[in-house]
Parts: structure tokens; sequence; C-alpha cells
């Protein structure tokens, strides 16, 4: 399979940074029935942020709305799928870095059967510029 990037939509919120907090968002979106692409969370001034890439935004959105969460205004990710090999990344990173765009956060992991996935951030005003650069539907 050849390697896919797609500009999609993410959502972020602050959440304390105790076992469990994570736990409990993400069993509140499954008892929903919402599926993620991708979820990442980090330690953020003296709690955590976590960003939810969701399969379908609305859904997302209503079972957000009904658990309580303070999400943020939707913003671009990119998503990189493809088949795992050696360099995978590369390509990709290297159209960024000869057009001057900075890769400001970046988690990748294979998948299975020769499988990998990354997301990836830019600068908000790079964002138009990347999807073209890099074919992003």
């Amino acid at each position: 399979m050849a390697t896919t990037i797609r500009k999609i939509g993410y959502y972020s919120t602050k959440v304390s940074n105790r076992p469990g907090a994570g736990a409990k968002m993400l069993d509140a979106l499954k008892l929903a029935g919402v599926n993620l692409l991708a979820f990442t969370g980090f330690p953020e001034r003296g709690g955590a942020q976590v960003d939810f890439i969701p399969d379908n935004d609305a859904a997302f959105r209503r079972a957000a709305r009904k658990a309580g969460f303070k999400l943020s205004a939707r913003k671009a990710v990119f998503l990189m799928q493809g088949d795992d090999r050696p360099g995978a990344l590369t390509a990709a990173a290297a159209k960024l870095a000869a057009a001057r765009i900075n890769l400001i956060a970046l988690d990748a992991v294979t998948a299975g059967k020769k499988r990998f996935g990354a997301i990836f951030w830019v600068k908000k005003k790079d964002v138009a510029r990347a999807a073209r650069l890099l074919n992003a539907r």
C-alpha cells in the first residue's frame, strides 16, 4: 500500500496529570461508540494536554459535550499511514524542510503487519502550504 497523508482535524483539552484521567476520557468515548484515529497526551503546566483525532468529528463532539470535555476549537493535524520500511517518514520530512516548514511535533508508530502511522503538526500559518506540498487530501 502506498503512503497516504491526510490533513484532518483534532481537538485538545487540559486534564489533571493523575493516574486514570486519560482512561476516564477514553472510556466515555468508547461508551459513545466513538472511534479515534489517534490519541496523544503530554504534561503541560502542572496538568496534562490530551489531543483527540477522531474518525468522525460530529460524533466525537457530541460525545465529548455529553461527557463534559472542554475542547479547543478544531485544529489541523496531518495523519500519515503506509507500509513500514526504513526511512518511511524521510520523504515527507525532507519536503517540509526544503520548504522551510518546521515540524513542531511528530508521533509515529509501527502498526504491525509491516504498517506504520504518524501524526504531525506544523505551525498554523504553514498548514495550507504543507498540505499542498505533501498532496495531503
